[in-house]
């Protein structure tokens, strides 16, 4: 998730108006809506001494509201906790081993995880029964989906919407 969309996503949880976080961030109040949603929307990327005093009134970890870094074991913890808010990939425990699952209660977003978790699980059970190598198992998980044989994708065209929110995202940004 993106900070923008976790910066709101904390915000509502709040259950704040991006005005009111605005101003306890000490931005005017004529502009303190429009600060946030620049930030919200990604116009704008706040600093890290804002990110810090944020997270402060928000009650959360900086790390919550950035895009976590997996390259630690913080960062990937704080990747399936901003998991399980989009989602709702839950923790659980199955014959004392901790495991993830999916959360069958969201809906479509449940039908699509479980169609492409389908897809992994299958390509990883053919390694270990060694009908594939892991070469052609690492080429199926990195060139994913495009080597996904199990039919379960259509080609979706995005809608005008969808297509510039990812030229949004791809534009460089500042501040």
């Amino acid at each position: 998730m993106a900070i923008g969309k976790r910066i709101r996503f904390f915000r509502n949880r709040k259950g704040m108006t991006q005005k009111q976080l605005g101003e306890l961030l000490g931005f005017l109040g004529k502009t303190s809506d429009v600060r946030m949603a620049q930030y919200e929307s990604e116009s704008r990327t706040p600093k890290q001494d804002l990110v810090k005093e944020m997270a402060h009134l928000l009650d959360v970890s900086p790390r919550a509201i950035t895009v976590p870094e997996i390259d630690s074991y913080i960062g990937l913890m704080h990747t399936l906790f901003a998991l399980e808010d989009m989602y709702g990939l839950k923790i659980g425990e199955i014959d004392g081993e901790v495991c993830l699952r999916l959360d069958k209660s969201a809906g479509t977003t449940y039908t699509t995880m479980f169609d492409m978790f389908h897809a992994w699980q299958e390509q990883a059970a053919r390694l270990e029964q060694g009908e594939i190598t892991e070469e052609e198992y690492d080429q199926w998980r990195y060139k994913y989906p495009e080597l996904d044989t199990s039919k379960q994708w259509r080609k979706v065209i995005p809608s005008q919407e969808l297509s510039d929110l990812i030229l949004q995202d791809l534009k460089p940004k500042s501040d």
